[in-house]
């Protein structure tokens, strides 16, 4: 018995939050039941396992694709809405394969799909810092103090944008210009809504890079699968990139083999002036202190 979000993201259906999600929408099904409540397990080889009626198998082999998407298609693998889907491009992949992260309806480039969910948290978790690279035509051309801007990070709502790497790309005129952007997040609509922010609104955006990943051959609306040192490119930029500091105390405490709370009990008493020379008590007296009498004047 395992927990069904581990279930779903071993068998390629989406990473373990996402799957979470996909539980407390009511997609996922066992024995014909739907399944709310985080935690819930499962035999997968028992029970009859469903996300939005259909039956999840068994670990498949992973499948890493790269696409790159056109115009007019969704992120997603089914839309209510009815709009045409990025997976109307991939038919003829028989693996249940799902996108890492998204591109808005009217941005095109590079799209990772795969059914590793382990993978696919890793990219899309901020802490791992994957960079995306963006060619962004905007109107109007952003001066120095625009761009600098951006670079450091501007609100969006309420929240300051992460450092990014902006440059300004040949080919501009008065009224439009074109860029470079390199960012490590993945907030909704990003792009477009850091150039809003300076009053230059994005005209044509299209992703031209995930992490190490580029291929400027590749048609839009075409598709490939990644080569296996892609795929071993792809794992290693996907490392968290730092951890959180140890404070002085444990800094110097690990540097001497002892905890912090050891280390603090040891150096108490190695201060001048702090510790007072033990005195041996005589066989027969008691260690508390006599009370002296007051002397008669």
């Amino acid at each position: 018995m395992e927990r069904l979000q581990k279930i779903l993201s071993q068998a390629g259906i989406a990473s373990r939050r996402a799957s979470e999600e996909l539980m407390t929408q009511g997609r996922v099904t066992v024995n014909g039941a739907p399944v709310r409540e985080l935690g819930t397990k499962a035999d997968p080889a028992v029970d009859d396992i469903r996300v939005d009626g259909r039956r999840v198998k068994s670990a498949e082999r992973p499948r890493y694709v790269l696409l790159n998407k056109p115009k007019g298609y969704v992120t997603t693998r089914s839309d209510p809405q009815r709009r045409a889907t990025v997976m109307e491009l991939l038919k003829a992949v028989r693996e249940y394969i799902y996108p890492v992260g998204r591109l808005d309806y009217d941005t095109e480039g590079l799209l990772l799909l795969t059914n590793d969910g382990e993978l696919a948290a890793q990219l899309t978790h901020p802490r791992h810092e994957v960079a995306r690279v963006y060619e962004v035509k905007v109107a109007g051309v952003p001066d120095a103090h625009d761009l600098s801007r951006v670079a450091k990070g501007v609100p969006i709502d309420g929240r300051r944008t992460e450092p990014a790497h902006v440059e300004m790309l040949e080919g501009k005129d008065d009224r439009h210009a074109t860029l470079r952007i390199t960012i490590a997040e993945g907030r909704n609509r990003q792009v477009r809504r850091m150039f809003d922010s300076i009053g230059h609104p994005v005209d044509y955006l299209r992703r031209i890079a995930i992490g190490p990943l580029k291929d400027p051959k590749l048609k839009p609306g075409h598709w490939r699968d990644l080569t296996p040192g892609e795929v071993a490119a792809l794992k290693r930029s996907a490392k968290p990139v730092g951890l959180p500091k140890p404070r002085e105390g444990a800094k110097a405490a690990a540097s001497n083999g002892t905890t912090p709370k050891t280390e603090r009990a040891r150096t108490a008493g190695s201060k001048v002036g702090t510790t007072r020379p033990k005195v041996s008590t005589p066989p027969g007296r008691s260690e508390r202190p006599t009370k002296r009498r007051p002397r008669r004047s």
